[in-house]
């Protein structure tokens, strides 16, 4: 499983430090000088979580277990005005800039100046090419600071898959990977979108039936097109993946800037050039990690979290041409 992550850093000494919930300080910090504790920042906030597909059943506990936020869901929001996973609405701009569009549209619905959002894409791994990968990113906006924190993960564990079929029949070893019924199902015509043949929300054999039955009936090629349904409510895999992307942004906003204790520390770029263990030339592999502040701008270069030093020759482009 291939993830993108941030990871805790310690502040240095004389500043605030965040300690883990499990020590009895949750959503605390504690002065390095005294055992004083006082509330983090973030403490018994309202943020406002741009939803309609139930995503504080995920996001919601990890946040508040680790720094004290409340997720508010602002009502009648509709989300899927900036895209859609099954294609009526295609999404314009990059996952950071929707999921932080997003954000700033539960802000203001809510009348808060916190605001948290995800969006979600799905394909090819980037190391396994063979293999479907999800990527969560999740966007968190602090007005008041005049911050946006960005915390994703690449995960393969997913259903993400779609098949072609004339009849249900076709579907056998396609339900076993979708993990039907548990994992919801859309289903249109293999030729395209057409109107009022478009079905969500298929979790029973009867609904898929007939689905497929009148896609195929329209469809130019006479075949139906069944894909997942990825939509945080409907898919239980994939709301595993944005619990740990949350917890992911909890870590990171429990980490504070060395320079201005600003919450959000953690990483924000790579440095490549990791040194072939042969020739010593530069591969592309990540040769350090760049932590940064997301209000100051801070920065500082650190070794590979995961303590590699060397490339294999396999990865070099000179030992292995």
């Amino acid at each position: 499983m291939v993830r993108i992550q941030a990871l805790d850093v310690m502040p240095s000494r004389g500043k605030p430090q965040f300690f883990p919930p499990d020590d009895g300080n949750e959503g605390k910090l504690r002065d390095m000088g005294g055992p004083q504790t006082t509330p983090h920042p973030y403490h018994g906030r309202k943020v406002a979580l741009a939803t309609k597909h139930q995503k504080e059943r995920s996001l919601g506990q990890p946040l508040k277990h680790a720094v004290g936020l409340k997720l508010v869901v602002p009502a009648g929001l509709d989300t899927d005005l900036l895209g859609t996973f099954s294609g009526e609405v295609d999404r314009k701009g990059t996952p950071r800039e929707v999921a932080l569009q997003k954000a700033r549209l539960g802000m203001k619905a809510a009348g808060l100046t916190l605001g948290l959002a995800s969006e979600g894409s799905f394909g090819p791994d980037p190391r396994l090419p063979f293999v479907p990968a999800d990527h969560e990113l999740l966007g968190f906006v602090d007005d008041d600071l005049g911050i946006e924190v960005i915390e994703q993960v690449i995960s393969s564990n997913t259903n993400f898959a779609h098949e072609a079929a004339r009849t249900l029949e076709d579907l056998t070893d396609f339900l076993r990977r979708a993990r039907f019924p548990s994992h919801g199902l859309i289903v249109r015509p293999n030729s395209g979108l057409q109107p009022g043949f478009l079905f969500k929300d298929i979790t029973t054999i009867e609904a898929l039936k007939e689905a497929v039955e009148q896609c195929a009936c329209v469809s130019a090629d006479g075949l139906a097109h069944v894909e997942t349904d990825m939509r945080a409510h409907r898919n239980p895999t994939r709301r595993a993946v944005l619990r740990e992307v949350a917890e992911g942004l909890g870590r990171r906003l429990k980490s504070v800037c060395p320079e201005c204790g600003t919450p959000g520390w953690g990483l924000v770029d790579v440095s490549r050039g990791l040194p072939c263990e042969w020739c010593g030339g530069e591969t592309e592999l990540v040769r350090t990690e760049v932590y940064g502040c997301p209000r100051c701008l801070y920065r500082e270069n650190r070794p590979r979290s995961d303590g590699l030093e060397a490339a294999s020759p396999g990865d070099c482009a000179w030992c292995n041409p």
